[in-house]
């Protein structure tokens, strides 16, 4: 198996960057609740489907990186 600098640098900043996504989805979402605990059950759901969605950019940057 052989190992290139391209794929390196895909994976570094293709999990690094959905990493920084995901905190501060998390990070809102936990300010928003502690604002108006009542919209808990509105409030989650979005935050996960946003977490997901910057998850799948990570794997898409995996995906890029194996084929470099």
């Amino acid at each position: 198996m052989e190992f290139s600098l391209h794929g390196g640098v895909i994976v570094a900043l293709g999990g690094m960057l959905p990493a920084l996504a995901v905190g501060w989805i998390g990070a809102k979402a936990m300010e928003a609740i502690g604002r108006n605990p009542d919209a808990q059950g509105k409030i989650l759901p979005a935050m996960l489907l946003g977490m997901a969605f910057a998850e799948a950019i990570a794997i898409y940057a995996l995906v890029l990186a194996f084929m470099g």
